[in-house]
C-alpha cells in the first residue's frame, strides 16, 4: 500500500503567508525523509481562506524534493484550457523528473464557473473533453479537431511529459454517473473523504463493474483521500479531531452526511483518528478491499503547525513501514 500526504496550502485572510509556505515545505520534506509515497495538493479560486495556487506549489516542491510524487486531489480541470493544461503539465512533469500524478476533477462551486466565464453546466463534457484531448496531445499526436475549449488546427505539442504517455490520471467523482465517467475514460478513480467502509465497498465495486464491462483491466490505482490524526492516545486524537476537524466536515454544506451523523460516529467512520495500532488496522482494511494508495490530511484550520508535524512522524515511523509491506 501507498500512503500519501495532503498538503494544507491556505491559511486565514490576512495570515504570514510566508510563514504557512514555510509549514507547507517542512511537511513535504519530512514526509520525503520518512518515506511517503506522494504529496498532493487542492484546487480553489476565490476561496474563502487566502490559497496558494497548486500548479505553482507544486513546481515549487519539485525543486525541494527528490523522490516523492507530486500530485493534485483535485485540480479543476473544466475551469482550465484544456491545451494550456497539457503544456503547464507536461512542464511540471519534467520539472519534477516524470513524479507527477494528475488528479482532476469538476469541484462544486457554481461561482468558480461564473468567475473565469464556463458554463456549470457544461463542467462534465469539457472534463471529458480535456481529458481526451490531453492524453493525444501527451502522446504527441497532431490534432485538428473542435469543440467546447476551441479550435486546433494541426497542433503539436513539442515539450512531451517525461512519463510514457503522460502523467496518470485520476478523476475525482461521487456518485454512479461519475465513476461511470471515470470508465469510460480508462482513468483510475480517486475517492474521495466521504464515504465509510460499507460505502466505500460498494462503490469499488460499482467502478470494478464498469470497467469490466468495458474490457478494461482492474489492474490500475485505487486510491482513497481521507482526514487523518495519529496521536499516542486515541481520546488525545478524538479530542483534536472535535477541536478542528469536525466544524471543517460540518462546513460541508453539499455533504448531507455530515450535518446528521453523530460527532465521534463522522469522526470514526469517515476519517482516520486514532492510535498508530488503530492506523494500521483501518489501513489494513483498506489494503483488504482494494485500496492501493492512501493520501491523508493532518493539517486542519487552527492547528499549530507541530501538531501536525507529530501526526506526519507517528504514521511515518510506526505505522509506514508496515503498511508499505503489504505490497
Amino acid at each position: 500500500m501507498k500512503i500519501g500526504l495532503f498538503l494544507s496550502t491556505h491559511l486565514p485572510p490576512g495570515g504570514d503567508a510566508v510563514a504557512r509556505r514555510h509549514a507547507v515545505v517542512d511537511q513535504a520534506t519530512l514526509a520525503e525523509e520518512l518515506g511517503f509515497d506522494s504529496l498532493f495538493l487542492g484546487h480553489h479560486y476565490l476561496a474563502s481562506s487566502a490559497f496558494f495556487q497548486p500548479l505553482s506549489v507544486a513546481a515549487y516542491l519539485a525543486a525541494r524534493t527528490e523522490r516523492i510524487r507530486l500530485g493534485f486531489g483535485i485540480l479543476l480541470g473544466p475551469l482550465l484550457p484544456p491545451v494550456a493544461l497539457a503544456e503547464e503539465l507536461a512542464t511540471l512533469d519534467v520539472l519534477a523528473d516524470g513524479r507527477l500524478t494528475v488528479g482532476l476533477g469538476t469541484g462544486y462551486r457554481e461561482k468558480e464557473y461564473a468567475a473565469v466565464g464556463v458554463p456549470y453546466e457544461e463542467r462534465f463534457r469539457r472534463m471529458e473533453e480535456g481529458v481526451r484531448l490531453m492524453r493525444r496531445l501527451w502522446a504527441g499526436e497532431t490534432v485538428t479537431e473542435e469543440g467546447l475549449f476551441g479550435r486546433l488546427k494541426n497542433a503539436k505539442l513539442h515539450l512531451k511529459p517525461l512519463q510514457d504517455g503522460g502523467p496518470p490520471i485520476w478523476l475525482g467523482a461521487f456518485a454512479e454517473r461519475g465513476m461511470r465517467r471515470v470508465a469510460e475514460l480508462d482513468a483510475c478513480w480517486l475517492m474521495a473523504g466521504e464515504g465509510d467502509d460499507d460505502t466505500l465497498r460498494e462503490r469499488i465495486a460499482l467502478m470494478r463493474a464498469e470497467l469490466e464491462s468495458r474490457g478494461l483491466s482492474l489492474d490500475r490505482a485505487y486510491p482513497l483521500m481521507r482526514e487523518a490524526c495519529v496521536r499516542p492516545d486515541r481520546e488525545d486524537a478524538m479530542k483534536i479531531g472535535r477541536d478542528h476537524l469536525l466544524p471543517q466536515f460540518k462546513a460541508y454544506r453539499s455533504w448531507e452526511t455530515a450535518q446528521q451523523m453523530d460527532p465521534d460516529a463522522l469522526l470514526r467512520d469517515h476519517s482516520l483518528i486514532g492510535t498508530p495500532e488503530d492506523a494500521l488496522e483501518r489501513l489494513r482494511g483498506w489494503h483488504e478491499m482494494g485500496i492501493t494508495d492512501v493520501i491523508m490530511r493532518f493539517d486542519w484550520h487552527g492547528m499549530a503547525d507541530d501538531e501536525a508535524l507529530e501526526s506526519i512522524r507517528l504514521l511515518g515511523t510506526e505505522v509506514l513501514p508496515e503498511a508499505r509491506s503489504w505490497g
